[in-house]
């Protein structure tokens, strides 16, 4: 274990050496800001056999991307350029095809628009494609109509949230993305990395196969004609062994599971938000991203999901069997996005706090796994807070 933490969040260190010791942690970086000042910046273990993970090294962060994407869209409406209570149609004409006229922008970031995978197969790499993603999204016919249930858009997400931030930007999301967020923040973070920072990544390693798998995976692979079953194989190969650690995958702009960043990144992202928003949005808006847009049983993923408007709230399934009992554990003002395998980054404003956690070895569950929750236990209970029943952070001395 490397880096720096303050003494009163030494309980972060001691369970960040804890998960390389004992929770089979292969390597990882864990970065802890409060009150804009940061508190602990940790790394270790390997990035690869025989290379260590040093403070340099960067990884693929997969569902954590969109929370930057729903931060471009964010940072647009806030600037008055993107109305979310608009038609997608008024920025997408296109994307009225199939019955969808009256989706609004905000379905789209609340999971809500009906289209969480695609119904005719994908050729190999379409998802290296922006214009053929896009363009096939448009013409489809959702799976339920949108606004009236939620139901996550694991791969969707990035096309139809970033073609929206491009048709208003002129820009494309990761362009927008670089421009507006990490170069003015200082991020080492990356929707399409750079060939020149290619040799920094650790590639991902897979988790094992659960004794017990999600309700979600066992519907896509006992129905082969369900959403799920489309969500995990209509994908154009890039759910292959290897293919998402390809250069092709690092440098594609894909929203909503391509960003390439470590901890650090993650954090950075959400500091000015854990501050009042910063330069990126007001303090009015920032409340607005915070708040609940859908919550409650998830048309996709088949157990409760909590969502505010591109990111996830706290939401505790410890009720469900197997591997369907890992949410997220934060708190009630907390809000951010969790990553295929445990990676996970948001913001507190409440607490002034901004956190990032990334590591190469998954877990096997949908939400943050014991080793990213014991990071964010411990942050809790360094600046104060108590659990109380329930799993939610409270502060033990309102």
């Amino acid at each position: 274990m490397h880096g720096t933490f303050d003494p009163a969040f030494s309980q972060v260190a001691e369970e960040f050496a804890a998960n390389l010791a004992d929770r089979g942690e292969v390597g990882a970086s864990v970065c802890v800001i409060v009150d804009g000042e940061v508190a602990v910046d940790l790394w270790g273990g390997q990035a690869a056999p025989g290379r260590p993970w040093t403070r340099g090294t960067i990884g693929h962060v997969w569902s954590c991307t969109k929370g930057a994407t729903a931060l471009c869209a964010h940072v647009l409406a806030a600037r008055g350029d993107l109305d979310l209570d608009a038609p997608v149609i008024r920025y997408w004409p296109e994307y009225g095809a199939g019955g969808k006229g009256g989706t609004l922008v905000r379905h789209l970031l609340a999971h809500q628009a009906g289209l969480p995978a695609l119904r005719e197969p994908l050729p190999p790499g379409a998802f290296y494609d922006w214009k053929l993603m896009a363009g096939r999204l448009a013409e489809q016919e959702p799976f339920w109509e949108p606004g009236t249930r939620h139901g996550y858009h694991a791969l969707t997400f990035g096309w139809l949230v970033g073609e929206v931030v491009r048709r208003v930007s002129g820009r494309s999301l990761g362009t927008f993305f670089r421009e507006e967020v990490a170069e003015p923040l200082g991020l080492e973070f990356w929707l399409g990395l750079p060939e020149e920072q290619e040799g920094r990544v650790a590639p991902t390693v897979p988790a094992d196969p659960p004794r017990e798998p999600p309700t979600f995976s066992l519907r896509a692979f006992t129905e082969p004609g369900s959403m799920q079953a489309l969500v995990l194989a209509n994908e154009g190969g890039y759910m292959a062994a290897g293919e998402s650690d390809s250069r092709a995958a690092h440098a594609a702009e894909i929203g909503a599971v391509g960003a390439i960043t470590n901890a650090r990144g993650l954090a950075g992202m959400y500091r000015p938000l854990s501050l009042g928003g910063g330069d990126l949005v007001s303090r009015e808006h920032l409340a607005l991203m915070s708040q609940t847009a859908s919550a409650g049983a998830d048309t996709v993923l088949l157990v409760p999901t909590h969502f505010a408007l591109g990111f996830v709230k706290a939401v505790d399934n410890r009720h469900l069997p197997g591997a369907d009992r890992e949410g997220v554990l934060l708190s009630q003002t907390a809000f951010g996005h969790v990553g295929m395998g445990g990676s996970v980054g948001f913001c507190d404003p409440a607490a002034r706090l901004a956190f990032g956690y990334t590591m190469s070895r998954q877990g096997s569950g949908l939400g943050v796994n014991p080793r990213g929750q014991a990071l964010v236990d411990a942050t809790y209970q360094a600046l104060g807070h108590r659990r109380a029943y329930g799993g939610i952070w409270y502060a033990a001395n309102p």
